[in-house]
């Protein structure tokens, strides 16, 4: 009967070490399959970003190469190079590229938020080890920008490396050691005012790696907005051949704002005097181009907010400024809230895909498409562009800006370019209306020549494109 036994209990002995190995491996590692060793976790493409790949152009896009002259296109293609590299180096940093969080258990630190001033020492938080009993323990830290030091070790304790870039730690007391590891600060060696740090923080077999943001504090910039919408809001203007017009949305907004400033950019050839209370009237060199106007124009806003129209607009009961402000104000990560113009919420949304670096990115820009309605306003929607009639945070969009380059054909290029800094939204509640085209008219005859635009115009915004924007193609849906 025992001999029968004997290689049942052998069995269910062996069973029993494995049951327990695994659990072992599943509970305290947390994770299935072979352990990686360093040599494995080294091989993981953890902090090198993914080339991209080349975008697709949808059907019917402009292929941006074909409208750029022949003969300078390859040095076009090198000076935008070099300008990509540039940009890319302003930024990006170590902490562009992808991280893994791999099999490290025993390993406590940081995963994201350690942030740390340039040249300043900061303790890193939350670094420990968890390991089971050994005769010895012994950590290491390695960083690239800065150095690491911790207090004067104890008796009993080995520390090398201290003041330098490598810092190594070895203790017969995991107690003693992990007091050690709370100790330990990290000091950037090089000014820089956003950039990043990898650390290596190992242990045995064990790797992890984890970020370090370097980083100069924003000062805040705020505003002391009073009781009144003139205290909240400035509207803005640009006005080329149409004084009449521009008469007609002054007296407009004074139906409605008496109080509020009226900040307006002339381009006229022959400048008129625009006067009034709360009025302010900048005359610019001759038919210097819409965005150098809205520039202009933004540029001198000193409240929180700017209400951008166009010059042959008109204010009625339903332009209702404050409501727009209510939405701003309740949602501040809003930067741009567009309304309708005489019933038209004209919006948009875009789709930008990168592509590799030697052919340029691809975008789709969609006409009445837009993202999803904003939380708690149902009457709005989160979108990329909104039309010429918008509610916007002053210090934002002056961050952006409006290319001067572009003289007449502009207005989705200033979403084009904010993409990814503004967050845009449309609301149908708020309305301003548009003053009737008089055919007989002819200050709107002239500004009509001006305001079409040459296809030298349409070739030029097309090549700025190819270069500023890195693109390869757009496509207008």
């Amino acid at each position: 009967m025992a001999a029968f036994n004997r290689p049942a209990v052998q069995v269910a002995f062996v069973m029993c070490v494995i049951i327990l190995l695994t659990s072992y491996f599943m509970i305290y590692h947390n994770c299935s399959g072979e352990f990686p060793t360093t040599q494995k976790l080294r091989s993981t493409p953890s902090n090198h970003p993914a080339s991209h790949a080349p975008c697709t152009c949808p059907s019917g896009s402009v292929l941006l190469k074909n409208h750029l002259p022949k003969d300078q296109y390859e040095e076009l293609v090198q000076r935008r190079a070099k300008e990509l590299r540039q940009h890319k180096a302003r930024t990006t940093s170590l902490l562009s590229g992808l991280l893994f969080a791999l099999p490290n258990c025993p390993l406590a630190h940081p995963v994201q938020g350690f942030t740390v001033r340039p040249l300043t020492s900061t303790l890193i938080p939350g670094l420990a080890l968890h390991a089971e009993q050994r005769s010895s323990y012994k950590v290491s830290l390695n960083v690239s920008k800065g150095i690491l030091t911790t207090e004067t070790s104890p008796e009993g304790v080995t520390i090398q490396g201290d003041g330098k870039m490598g810092l190594t730690m070895e203790s017969s007391s995991l107690v003693i050691l992990n007091n050690l590891l709370a100790k330990v600060s990290y000091t950037s060696t090089v000014y820089h005012i956003h950039t990043g740090d990898l650390a290596t923080f190992k242990f045995e077999n064990y790797e992890a790696v984890f970020p370090i943001t370097i980083k100069q504090p924003h000062m805040p910039v705020l505003y002391d907005m009073g009781t009144d919408i003139s205290s909240h809001v400035t509207i803005t203007t640009k006005t080329f051949l149409r004084y009449a017009k521009l008469k007609l949305l002054l007296n407009s907004i004074r139906r409605f704002y008496s109080d509020v400033e009226v900040i307006i950019a002339d381009d006229n050839f022959e400048p008129e005097p625009i006067t009034g209370a709360h009025i302010q009237h900048y005359i610019m060199p001759p038919a210097k181009g819409w965005f150098a106007g809205r520039n202009l124009a933004v540029s001198q806003v000193t409240t929180k907010y700017f209400l951008w129209v166009d010059d042959d607009f008109v204010f009625t009961e339903k332009t209702k400024i404050e409501k727009l402000v209510e939405v701003m104000e309740a949602v501040p990560e809003l930067d741009v809230l567009g309304g309708s113009v005489q019933g038209n919420q004209f919006y948009f949304s875009l789709h930008y895909e990168e592509g590799q670096e030697m052919d340029g990115g691809c975008l789709y820009r969609t006409s009445n498409r837009k993202f999803h309605s904003l939380p708690g306003y149902p009457q709005c929607f989160l979108v990329s562009g909104v039309v010429n009639f918008f509610l916007a945070r002053t210090d934002a969009v002056q961050r952006v800006g409006f290319d001067p380059k572009l003289q007449r054909v502009a207005h989705s290029e200033f979403f084009m370019d904010g993409l990814g800094s503004l967050l845009v939204a449309s609301c149908d509640h708020v309305s301003i209306g548009h003053q009737s085209r008089t055919a007989d008219d002819e200050s709107e005859t002239r500004y009509r020549q001006f305001r079409k635009p040459a296809k030298s115009d349409q070739e030029f915004k097309l090549q700025l494109h190819f270069f500023k924007n890195h693109l390869k193609c757009v496509k207008y849906g």
